[in-house]
């Protein structure tokens, strides 16, 4: 039995970390720090057509960027390494041998033509046979092993236990913590997979067996996609002889309309959710939901832990919560909508000063400052930094911030006429209205927004309407919009003489309209 809870992620350098393999590593990761193990980094890049550095690069970035980190791995080293298959050649070779001295495997020397022609007859005659015709399975040992030392090309294939003299047609089971015992006819297992192949390279079924083992690994957790696999990982370990880890199937992510999330539906890398302005905490907290509850009863308000009733966790309370008992069988839903409410709470929560901090890159690129890629001067960087408790309950993305703020940053054209006009109004009053406000933008700019309301207040009751109604037409000479964050604090940040200024030219605006002197 296994001593120590240990997991791994082990992903296939070949494209961009995205939402259903950081659901897996992030389940991983909170199942070993539930449990007092270890969380392992395995690089399976054994593809070597399709693997690139620049992906491993990729998937170092996402995790720092998400806060999580492994206790071995290609980069933090270990007591099991080297921890990238395609350094573990040797080794595999190795364990192949054994299994073919115990005639668990055996020598193929099918070509790739030949291959081809038995899938091509098959498809001419419709028949409902697939993978391998097993034709090298029963070439005596000592011939094929004479026929491979004296360089004839060949795989190295697995057989698959069959029924042989009357016997039972064996059947491969094996329980998974999930989804309960599970049991494959090993006729409808893909016939005698390929372990080694001729290039010398190892395939994922015996990579990921071996590597398991001489790792430790205690438990396997992986999506459901990955489940008729399983039945061949266990031959193997049966093969060497070999206990395997407890597997744990995780539900499918799907899309809305029930199908597996894909690029139709939205966003699915990690970059693609950085770019639009996510925060990792929004990201973790709402993919470690999807197929988990962490509920564990009423927190009482006023707690450190109160926000965890509307399922605000830290990836600490979500590790000390986490349980393999509290998944669910059915496939979970990605709903980008409840992902958008999730990270507008973190931005929320953020502090002035870390928000500009988060929110720079994008006003940068936005070109806010000037065009785009130019950086702030002092005085820009002042400003924006003032703004945030403007925008910060207004935005669910890092992205919208920029667009909200550029009437801070430059004049905005004067808007129509007819947006400055309270509704069952008119112009002229409109106009009555914008210039009693420019008697006291000054005063408005210099106060906070209770002496702001006050001063508000007086001026609309003295006027006769509604404050408002007064504020309407003040509100699109100073942000060029009807709708616009708080209208006093902008007052403040732009100043009592830059506010006069959009007042004034507003007003000439609308007196031109009219013809007005």
């Amino acid at each position: 039995m296994f001593r120590e809870i240990r997991d791994r992620y082990a992903p296939s350098p070949t494209g961009l970390q995205h939402i259903g393999g950081i659901r897996t590593a992030l389940f991983n990761y909170l199942f070993a720090r539930s449990r007092g193990g270890k969380f392992i980094l395995r690089l399976e890049d054994t593809d070597r057509t399709r693997s690139d550095p620049a992906f491993v690069q990729n998937l170092y970035d996402t995790f720092s960027w998400l806060g999580i980190s492994w206790d071995e791995g290609p980069d933090a080293g270990g007591d099991y390494g080297p921890y990238v298959q395609s350094e573990r050649f040797a080794i595999y070779r190795r364990y192949v041998r054994e299994l073919v001295e115990a005639d668990r495997a055996y020598y193929c020397f099918c070509s790739a033509e030949r291959l081809d022609a038995v899938r091509a007859e098959r498809e001419a005659a419709h028949s409902s046979e697939t993978g391998y015709d097993r034709y090298c399975r029963n070439i005596p040992p000592e011939e094929a092993a004479r026929r491979a030392a004296a360089g004839e090309p060949h795989t190295v294939r697995l057989k698959i236990p069959l029924e042989e003299h009357g016997s039972p047609a064996p059947i491969t089971r094996f329980r998974d913590r999930l989804l309960g015992d599970i049991e494959w006819k090993n006729s409808d297992i893909n016939p005698d997979p390929v372990l080694l192949k001729s290039d010398g390279f190892p395939t994922y079924h015996l990579a990921n067996v071996v590597d398991d083992h001489l790792m430790g690994i205690s438990h396997v957790l992986r999506a459901q996609e990955w489940i008729p696999s399983t039945p061949i990982h266990v031959i193997l370990y049966r093969g060497f002889g070999w206990e395997h880890p407890e597997y744990c199937h995780l539900p499918m992510v799907m899309g809305q309309d029930g199908k597996k999330l894909s690029k139709r539906h939205g966003a699915t890398s990690i970059d693609e959710f950085r770019s639009q302005g996510y925060l990792p905490e929004a990201l973790i907290n709402y993919v470690a939901l999807l197929g988990c509850s962490y509920d564990d009863g009423e927190v009482p308000e006023g707690t450190p832990d109160s926000r965890e009733k509307t399922g605000i966790y830290s990836l600490g309370a979500l590790a000390e919560r986490f349980s393999l008992d509290k998944l669910n069988k059915a496939p979970a839903i990605f709903d980008y909508k409840k992902l958008e409410w999730y990270n507008g709470q973190y931005i929320r929560m953020k502090g002035d000063g870390e928000l500009a901090v988060l929110a720079l890159p994008y006003a940068v690129k936005s070109g806010l400052f000037g065009s785009p890629g130019m950086e702030p001067d002092s005085r820009q960087q002042g400003i924006f930094s003032a703004a945030m408790p403007l925008i910060r309950e207004r935005v669910t993305l890092l992205r919208e911030i920029p667009e909200k703020l550029d009437y801070l940053f430059a004049e905005p054209p004067v808007p129509a006429a007819e947006a400055f006009i309270p509704k069952k109004s008119d112009l002229s009053t409109a106009i009555r209205l914008l210039r009693l406000c420019r008697d006291i933008s000054g005063s408005l700019a210099a106060l906070d927004d209770e002496g702001a309301e006050t001063l508000i207040r007086g001026t609309a009751e003295k006027a006769g309407v509604k404050p408002g109604d007064l504020m309407m037409p003040l509100r699109v000479a100073i942000t060029g919009a009807r709708i616009s964050p708080p209208l006093f604090g902008s007052l403040r940040i732009l100043g009592a003489g830059c506010s006069r200024l959009r007042v004034d030219r507003a007003l000439a605006s609308l007196e031109t309209a009219t013809g007005s002197p």
